[in-house]
């Protein structure tokens, strides 16, 4: 039986943290769905589909990834799916806190599923989409914080909102 596990996220925009968790993850799932989420109570730089091909284009040679997008909750996407594993990278101990909330509140909904976290590497540890946005707010380089190409892409995007207003 194949071993699946469900990366969520907003993913706004993705990092090379995020880029570390679904390579680590793969060294113990057979494959890694990563689950572009959005909230209403969320505000995002990045509009949904801008945010998954972001991630298709960070992970295009990582064999046994997939991306996929979600409005609405976790747990109705596993349900769905038929799949129970959630994959959640941990930088800090307040990502404790919030992921350990979580994780029991979905279980509340869906007892079957398992929340299985990777600590971050090192290098990493200090890097969170927030902080990327901040950078991109204020014209910094985000080279050490995303791939090549979110980086290009981002550009990108950036040109067009530009060339538009």
């Amino acid at each position: 039986m194949e071993k699946i596990a469900v990366y969520p996220g907003s993913f706004d925009p993705p990092t090379l943290g995020h880029l570390d968790v679904i390579k680590r993850g793969l060294k113990i799932f057979d494959k890694i769905i990563v689950l572009i989420a959005e909230s209403e109570s969320k505000r995002y730089l990045f509009t949904m589909e801008e945010r998954k091909r972001m991630v298709i284009e960070m992970t295009k040679n990582i064999p046994h990834v997939e991306v996929d997008s979600l409005r609405g909750l976790l747990v109705d996407y596993l349900k769905r799916k038929g799949l129970r594993i959630v994959l959640r990278g941990l930088r800090v101990t307040s990502d404790f806190d919030y992921e350990f909330q979580m994780s029991s509140a979905n279980r509340l909904l869906y007892p079957e599923m398992e929340t299985v976290c990777i600590m971050s590497d090192v290098r990493y540890t200090l890097i969170s989409s927030s902080l990327v946005r901040d950078i991109i707010a204020n014209n910094g380089n985000i080279e050490k914080f995303v791939t090549p190409e979110v980086k290009k892409m981002i550009e990108e995007i950036k040109n067009e909102c530009n060339s538009s207003t």
